[in-house]
C-alpha cells in the first residue's frame, strides 16, 4: 500500500457512514454513465440495497469451533454484506499461523477487502503487510486494539479490553468480592490476557488466573471445579466468554462452592442465566455491531473513500454491563442472535 495515500496521512473529518451510504444511494438513482443508467426500484431503496458493483470481502477470525460468540459477529457481517451487495467469504482458525494462511488465501483470490482479527498480532503481521502491498484495504475488529495502527490497518472496530477489564474490577469491588479467579480459555490470546490484566489492575481483592482449553467443554468444567475445590475461599469466578460462563455455573455446583460468576460477552442462554440469577452480570462488546461495521466500512472506503475514527482512533463498541436491571430488554435481541 502506498503509505502516502493512507488515510492517517490526511486530516479530513470523517463522514458519518449512514449519511454517506444514503448519499450514494440517491446518486445511484439520478445519474448514469455511458448511457447505462443505474436504476433502483422504490422497494430496493427502502430495503437499503446498494446499486454499486458487487465486491468480495474476506472476513477472517480466530474463532474457536463451537463458540457461539462468533455466530453473532457473522450475522452482523452478513447483514452488512446483504445491504451492500457484497460477497462475504468467512473463514476462521484459532491458530495464528493458520489464520495468517487464510489471509494469504484471500490475497491470492484477489478480494476487494479484508476484515481481520489480530488476536495473535505477531503471527499476522507479515500476512497483513502482504495484503496492504497488494492494494487490498484491511480493517481490524474484535482483537488488536493495541496493534492495528502499527500494522497499517485502515480502521478498527471493537472494545478496549484493558478498559473493559478495569471496569469489571471496579464492579467486583462494589459487589464485595474478595478472592477471584479469572478463567482464560485460550492462552496467549492478547484480548483475553488484557481482560484479566485489566481486572487485576482495579480489583482490590486477590485474583488468580486459570487457563483452560476452551475447545474442550468437559475439560473446562473439570478444571474450574478442581480449582474451586482446591481453594474454597474463591468467591468470584470471572469468565471471558458466554459458553465458559455457562460451564462455570455447573462447575460451581459440582464443587459445592458459593462463588458467584461474572463474565464477558453474551448469548441467548447467558441472558437467561442473568435473569435467573445464576450469573451476576456480563460485559457486552456488541459483536453483531463489530461484524456489521467492519464489512460496511470496507464498502464505504471502496465506494466513497470514507473511514471512521480519522484513521487514528478505534471505533469502540463496548464495554457495557448487562445485569438484572436491563437484561430483559437485551434478552429480546439475544433471542434473535444479534446480541
Amino acid at each position: 500500500m502506498d503509505r502516502s495515500s493512507h488515510p492517517r496521512s490526511r486530516r479530513t473529518v470523517p463522514v458519518l457512514a449512514a449519511v454517506a451510504a444514503a448519499a450514494l444511494l440517491v446518486a445511484g438513482c439520478s445519474s448514469g454513465t455511458g448511457g447505462k443508467k443505474a436504476e433502483e426500484s422504490a422497494s430496493d431503496v427502502s430495503a437499503g440495497r446498494a446499486t454499486t458493483p458487487r465486491m468480495t470481502v474476506a472476513m477472517i477470525t480466530h474463532a474457536v469451533p463451537g463458540d457461539t460468540f462468533w455466530d453473532t459477529i457473522r450475522k452482523g457481517a452478513q447483514a452488512a454484506a446483504a445491504k451492500d451487495n457484497i460477497k462475504l467469504v468467512y473463514s476462521s482458525d484459532p491458530s495464528g499461523g493458520n489464520q495468517a494462511s487464510l489471509v494469504q488465501n484471500a490475497i491470492d483470490q484477489k478480494v476487494d477487502g479484508i476484515a481481520v482479527t489480530l488476536a495473535k498480532p505477531d503471527a499476522m503481521k507479515d500476512a497483513v503487510a502482504k495484503a496492504e502491498k497488494a492494494g487490498i484495504p484491511v480493517v481490524g475488529f474484535n482483537s488488536g486494539v493495541d496493534d492495528w495502527k502499527s500494522q497499517g490497518l485502515l480502521e478498527y472496530f471493537g472494545q478496549d479490553e484493558t478498559v473493559a477489564g478495569e471496569a469489571v474490577g471496579r464492579k467486583l469491588n462494589e459487589e464485595g468480592a474478595k478472592n477471584a479467579v479469572c478463567v482464560i480459555q485460550e492462552q496467549g490470546q492478547v484480548a483475553l490476557e488484557a481482560r484479566c490484566a485489566g481486572v487485576e489492575k482495579t480489583f482490590s481483592g486477590r485474583i488468580q488466573v486459570l487457563y483452560v482449553n476452551g475447545a474442550d467443554t468437559p475439560s473446562v468444567q473439570s478444571t474450574i471445579t478442581a480449582k474451586l475445590k482446591q481453594d474454597t475461599s474463591i468467591d468470584e469466578v470471572v469468565t471471558l466468554g458466554a459458553p465458559v460462563a455457562l460451564t462455570a455455573v455447573q462447575a460451581v455446583s459440582d464443587a459445592g462452592s458459593k462463588a458467584k460468576i461474572a463474565t464477558f460477552d453474551l448469548n441467548k442462554d447467558l441472558t437467561g442465566a442473568i435473569q435467573k440469577g445464576t450469573i451476576q452480570f456480563a460485559v457486552d462488546q456488541q459483536p453483531y455491531l463489530q461484524g456489521y461495521l467492519s464489512v460496511d466500512a470496507l464498502w464505504l472506503y471502496k465506494n466513497n473513500g470514507n473511514y471512521s475514527g480519522g484513521g487514528e482512533q478505534p471505533v469502540l463498541t463496548g464495554p457495557a454491563f448487562v445485569d438484572k436491571s436491563n437484561v430483559d430488554t437485551i434478552a429480546t435481541y439475544a433471542a434473535k442472535g444479534t446480541r
